[in-house]
């Protein structure tokens, strides 16, 4: 199984951090944001790994280079100088994913997740996706989970982690090109191609400074 983590964008909201270090770079803790998830993908078993690039791509690719040091082998996907979001830079890696399920990972969250889980997901839709507990920045939350499937509306309202499993075909009909992937995923749960597991552990989203310092005192 091969992973991908997101890491073209540009970090508006972390400037001026993000005006010389891209997002996945910045340090928190002991590690780099993004080597958090390559040391976790490693201990899950899942050694090949694409990472998405734009914005100061030069920067993650001299840092991290081959993945060797992580145990490790790391591909780029570099999307140019215009990040071509979420499911626009998958679709543009899709030839580096080959025929199987891959896991995607937004570079700009840290979680405390077993990818492990997802190696052993037994993946019969044409996604699944890791949900938690809605955020003070996202307190209405995205989705609902309801008998393992996820559904747009419900009592009880999650977070989509950015952490989930994917199939080839559900980007099989997504033109190249810049596009988002939220409005893919809200129209696929309403066809209940998706499904879902409810994670209750330490998640943070690094959208924010208030949110990097609250991380930092966090791992400190």
């Amino acid at each position: 199984m091969k992973s991908m983590i997101l890491a073209a964008g540009r970090g508006e909201r972390l400037r001026p951090h993000t005006d010389i270090t891209p997002k996945p770079l910045i340090q928190v803790g002991e590690h780099r944001l993004i080597e958090y998830h390559l040391i976790n993908l490693a201990n899950a078993g899942i050694t090949d790994i694409i990472i998405n690039t734009s914005w100061l791509a030069d920067q993650i690719k001299a840092t991290l280079g081959d993945g060797s040091r992580y145990s490790v082998k790391i591909v780029y996907s570099f999307e140019g100088d215009e990040a071509l979001e979420t499911a626009g830079g998958i679709v543009n890696a899709l030839p580096l994913l080959d025929d199987e399920p891959f896991i995607v990972v937004n570079g700009d969250i840290w979680c405390d997740y077993d990818m492990s889980q997802l190696v052993r997901a037994d993946l019969t839709h044409e996604a699944h996706l890791v949900l938690v507990n809605n955020p003070e920045h996202n307190a209405s939350g995205d989705f609902a989970l309801e008998d393992g499937f996820i559904s747009n509306n419900g009592e009880r309202m999650l977070t989509y982690s950015g952490i989930g499993l994917y199939t080839p075909e559900f980007f099989a009909a997504i033109p190249p090109g810049k596009k988002a992937l939220g409005p893919i995923l809200r129209k696929k749960s309403d066809q209940n191609r998706i499904s879902g597991e409810f994670y209750n552990g330490k998640w943070v989203d690094i959208g924010t400074i208030e949110r990097l310092a609250q991380l930092r005192s966090f791992l400190s």
